[in-house]
């Protein structure tokens, strides 16, 4: 799994090298990870650095931290996830977004026990949805993404919305589908190059 890391790293390098003549920008983007009941909870999330190479298209790398505890049953155990990865975005006339983003993450659960040995996995969520610049200040994409991984020890099963049900109204498949909300802010002087070209 440390060679995915690597081989994402490069990826990312590569892009950003070959991206210079285009670049326009660069932008930090903040996603927020937060729920909890009675059982337990979560809270953490996902930081992104994007290189913005021209008014649609955006990549770079992402880095994910996240606690989670549970409190089920009277047994008490938290564990913490966390990992990095690389991401690319398609943004079109600043209504809608596609994207695609695969990270690589330590969890050290297997979905149902805690596990005390490392265990690394990885995640490829391919998606879209809405997304709007408000004045070059903050953009928002909202979206739903599926993981075309889905391994058996990811944090986000716990998320996954979707589901399929036979004649009777009984659950017969979990689709691994999230809903995804991120925030992101200008930074650089590519920004302001792009709100003279406005």
């Amino acid at each position: 799994m440390r060679y995915i890391l690597f081989l994402c790293i490069t990826s990312f390098f590569s892009l950003s090298f070959h991206s210079q003549v285009s670049y326009d920008g660069s932008e930090i983007g903040l996603e927020i990870v937060a729920g909890g009941s009675n059982l337990g909870g979560s809270v953490g999330g996902d930081l992104k650095y994007a290189v913005v190479l021209n008014e649609n298209f955006a990549v770079g790398p992402s880095f994910r931290l996240q606690r989670t505890w549970s409190n089920n049953l009277g047994q008490k155990f938290g564990f913490s996830v966390y990992g990095a990865g690389v991401f690319a975005h398609y943004r079109l006339k600043n209504v809608v977004f596609a994207g695609i983003e695969f990270e690589a993450l330590h969890c050290p659960i297997n979905y149902v026990n805690v596990n005390s040995s490392k265990s690394w996995l990885s995640t490829l969520f391919i998606g879209g949805g809405f997304s709007r610049d408000f004045n070059h200040k903050i953009r928002i994409n909202a979206g739903v993404f599926y993981d075309v991984i889905n391994a058996d020890n990811s944090p986000f099963r716990s998320s996954y919305n979707f589901n399929i049900k036979n004649e009777a109204g009984q659950i017969v498949k979990i689709l691994p589908m999230i809903y995804r909300i991120s925030f992101f802010f200008p930074i650089g002087g590519g920004g302001d190059k792009k709100n003279n070209n406005h």
